[in-house]
């Protein structure tokens, strides 16, 4: 993707070790009132991974450890917001993916506002549903359903090349100084 369509770098896993991967089930929340996040619970299918739009709020969560053991047990991959959780040590306890902008003590009402896969904004970036998300402790990058197989393909040579030049030139002094210079005279 060449480092487009990547959410905002204050969005992390609560975990470094958490990995997520999955179609994106999208939630568009109103800041404070999250019974849209049950609905896509409800609605979502084993395997989608819940992202959702709350704005960037931080003040309320969108979720407790409650609410995210409930997606996990019905076989949503993970969730991704834009905004914030609670019930930290709960959320850890599950080895569940969970990423978010950070946590607080204040949790949603319920007055049932929102949208459920609807194209959305989250971390900047804009998600329709069904695209796919991948997301490590580097951050979130939303791969268009449009351009999965593209995007395969490429990030297959991309790797293979990767790979290639790490065997040829790592650990071995005069292949770096060959490579940097080469790299150098490119630019």
């Amino acid at each position: 993707m060449k480092g487009l369509n990547n959410l905002s770098p204050t969005i992390k896993p609560v975990k470094d070790d958490y990995r997520v991967a999955g179609r994106a089930f999208t939630v568009k929340m109103p800041v404070g009132d999250n019974l849209v996040v049950l609905k896509a619970i409800r609605e979502a299918k084993q395997g989608d991974v819940l992202v959702i739009d709350a704005k960037g709020d931080t003040y309320r969560a969108i979720a407790g450890d409650f609410i995210v053991g409930m997606a996990q047990t019905l076989g949503i991959n993970g969730i991704i917001v834009d905004g914030v959780v609670r019930d930290l040590e709960g959320i850890k306890s599950l080895n569940y993916p969970v990423f978010c902008k950070g946590t607080t003590i204040a949790a949603s009402g319920k007055a049932g506002m929102g949208e459920i896969n609807v194209p959305i904004s989250c971390g900047g970036t804009t998600i329709h549903p069904g695209d796919i998300v991948v997301g490590d402790i580097d951050g979130v990058v939303v791969i268009p359903k449009q351009l999965e197989e593209k995007v395969l393909d490429q990030s297959l040579e991309k790797l293979e090349k990767d790979n290639e030049r790490a065997e040829k030139v790592s650990g071995n002094r005069e292949e770096i100084r060959k490579y940097l210079d080469e790299f150098i005279s490119n630019k």
